[in-house]
């Protein structure tokens, strides 16, 4: 069986290890590895915006069902060893406020109040279809690979790979509000600002929002991740 090759983006020494005692080679991005393994979720952000050289293969970056604990890294790296794993194209978002600004986000863009507490009132569209007005903290929408993390939290579905996008309502004022699964994008805009709205994109943030404005969510380029059987 030839050695496979794996290159690390965000290792605190388990990554290293693991590929080792799964009998790869450490070897840099250029060096045309087998796999990207990110460790964290900052450095899964990162390799998969920046153009992957390989399939990335999350390790200890959140949900489970997109991700790999740290412990079962080594048994992760011997399915790619042995050609057990798969991999799966994941959306990314095309944040656009207005016609003069992009973010581009793995896991989430979030509309939020600047200040705690602080409700304002927010609409999405699905295209020119009217969806829903609510009064909130803020507004969600979450690919599948982050559908886990804040969205969940928040009250939505964790969703699978291709499903749609996760839109949900942050602390909602009322007791009774919908969460969305939408196809290919989400229209949100901020109806009523009682304080400062920002936007947060894979928990950075990416500054105002004014009142008004459209803030378009959409499917952009696709990254493969590495699925293993679970364990």
């Amino acid at each position: 069986m030839a050695e496979f090759r794996a290159a690390l983006s965000g290792d605190d020494g388990t990554l290293r290890e693991a590929v080792a005692a799964a009998d790869g080679a450490v070897v840099a991005a250029e060096a045309e590895p087998d796999v990207v393994v990110a460790f964290g979720e900052r450095a899964l952000v990162e390799a998969a915006l920046d153009g992957p050289a390989a399939p990335v293969l999350p390790v200890a970056a959140g949900d489970g069902r997109h991700s790999v604990p740290k412990v079962e890294a080594t048994a992760a790296l011997r399915a790619v060893a042995t050609g057990t794993s798969w991999t799966v194209e994941h959306a990314t978002l095309d944040v656009d406020v207005g016609d003069d600004r992009r973010e581009r986000a793995l896991l989430d863009a979030t509309l939020m109040t600047a200040e705690p507490a602080r409700i304002s009132e927010y609409a999405v569209r699905d295209g020119e279809r009217a969806i829903d007005r609510f009064r909130s903290d803020g507004v969600v929408v979450a690919t599948p690979a982050g559908s886990g993390g804040y969205a969940r939290a928040a009250g939505g579905s964790v969703l699978s790979a291709g499903t749609g996008l996760s839109v949900v309502p942050v602390s909602p004022f009322a007791t009774m509000t919908d969460s969305w699964v939408l196809d290919g994008e989400a229209l949100l805009s901020v109806e009523r600002d009682n304080c400062e709205i920002r936007l947060v994109v894979d928990g950075a943030d990416a500054g105002t929002v004014p009142t008004g404005a459209d803030v378009r969510v959409a499917v952009g380029e696709r990254v493969p991740l590495v699925h293993v059987p679970q364990s």
